[in-house]
This record gives C-alpha cells, structure tokens and sequence, in this order.
C-alpha cells in the first residue's frame, strides 16, 4: 500500500483530470481516475460525453496489462448500472482489479453505495474517503443535484 501523501497526490490527479471533463461530461458528473502499479500512475481517465467511457473506462481502455497489481484511484464511487455505458464497478471486478481507493460516495439512489458493494463482495479492498472534503468541493454541485 502507498504511503498516505503518495495516495494524496494521486487522488488531486484524479481531482484534476475530472476538471478536464467539464462541460463536455454533463449531465454525468465531472469524475477522474487514474491506475497506479507499484507507486506510479500507469494510466489516467476522466468522463467523456455521454455515451462514452466514464472515467473509469477510460483508464482501463488505455491500459492493456494485468490488473491484479494495479489500484484505482476515482474521485467518485464506480457506477453499478447500466445505462449508456456498461457498470463502472462491474468492469473494475471483470478486469481483476486489486484495490480501489474512493473519494466521495456517490448519492445517486440508483448507485448509492452499491458500487462498493459490488467491489467489495468480489474481493478487492476498497477505501473511501480520501480527499473527500476537496473532491466534495468540486463535485458538489452534481451530488446536491441528486439529494
């Protein structure tokens, strides 16, 4: 596991390529992600327009090796619906993910912590909560959005 300021720096990263998303995203929320394999960022993703790649599938997309060693780093929790794209969350699981570390849960009553779940009963350790204050700050308009 990373050191905690290393993890810090890779969540502002995942903070900073979801700004990247905006306005092109909406209505999906503006979400980052980057891979990290043994202390280093092997690929990056944000939310594209609708229909295309969330951020997660982004990274995956630009990522074609082994996943077993690889954590997420999401801004917001993984997706475990399928609307135009196909579950965030259950991809992560498809692919083999290790571990994956979030920011803010996402309120949305169709996900609403069922994205852990689906992580979690799979078996890859999640995290939540890191820089979620200033993930919050950026996302916020979205998540109030959905209260």
């Amino acid at each position: 596991m990373a050191e905690l300021a290393q993890e810090i720096g890779f969540m502002q990263r995942a903070l900073a390529l979801s700004q990247q998303a905006l306005p092109a995203c909406r209505p999906n929320p503006p979400v980052g992600c980057v891979l990290v394999k043994e202390g280093k960022i092997v690929s990056e993703g944000f939310t594209q327009p609708p229909g295309l790649h969330h951020a997660e599938a982004m990274a995956l997309a630009n990522y074609d090796l082994p996943l077993n060693e690889v954590t997420a780093y999401v801004t917001l929790e993984p997706c475990s619906f399928v609307g135009r794209t196909p579950s965030c969350a259950h991809t992560l699981v498809a692919k083999g993910i290790k571990r994956v570390v979030v920011a803010v849960l996402d309120p949305d009553p169709r996900n609403s912590g069922k994205g852990i779940d689906v992580l979690k009963q799979a078996g890859i350790e999640v995290s939540i909560g890191l820089c979620e204050q200033e993930v919050f700050n950026f996302i916020s308009p979205y998540l109030l959005k959905n209260k």
